[in-house]
């Protein structure tokens, strides 16, 4: 089985080949003062989507979130003939998190975390669902029901500085 692309950033769209496109979220919505952007540009050569921003702890804050809804507000999208999701990804030697949702997560606070940190170069990163650890829930992670990815700068007080440059399903 080839790898199923979700995006590689070199069409004209910021969208996605699922889902409706790649959308940023900060802890502001929880009444947090993090902030970023998330802009399409060329990173070392290479069509990305790049986020940026300031991770500040204050008002309970504490995080800049870069997501990609993979079904619609009710759908979900079966990922179970896959072993995992496959990130090229450069950035500012900083710890990230990929989050994954499932449709059987019902707060906004629940997700299925891998960590990772992003090199000054780019690089491609495998993470295998089987390595996502359940983060304020206890519900088992079902890859046929997974409903959103979201790349996060999360937990401490740092400058954000993300680029991604392909996003893949791997067999």
């Amino acid at each position: 089985m080839q790898p199923a692309v979700m995006n590689d950033f070199s069409g004209d769209a910021a969208g996605a080949s699922i889902g409706p496109g790649w959308k940023l979220f900060t802890d502001r919505v929880m009444g947090g003062v993090s902030h970023g952007v998330l802009i399409r540009e060329i990173v070392a050569g290479r069509p990305a989507m790049r986020m940026r921003g300031v991770v500040n702890l204050e008002n309970n804050g504490g995080f800049v979130q870069m997501s990609l809804d993979l079904a619609d507000n009710s759908g979900t999208f079966d990922a179970s003939a896959w072993h995992g999701i496959q990130l090229d990804v450069i950035g500012n030697a900083e710890e990230y998190n990929v989050h994954l949702r499932t449709g059987d997560l019902t707060r906004p606070w629940q997700s299925y975390r891998h960590s990772f940190k992003a090199a000054e170069q780019w690089q491609t990163i495998d993470f295998r669902f089987e390595h996502f650890v359940p983060h304020r829930t206890e519900t088992p992670f079902d890859t046929h029901r997974l409903r959103r990815i979201g790349i996060a700068a999360i937990g401490r007080a740092f400058t954000v500085d993300l680029a991604l440059g392909g996003v893949r399903f791997f067999p």
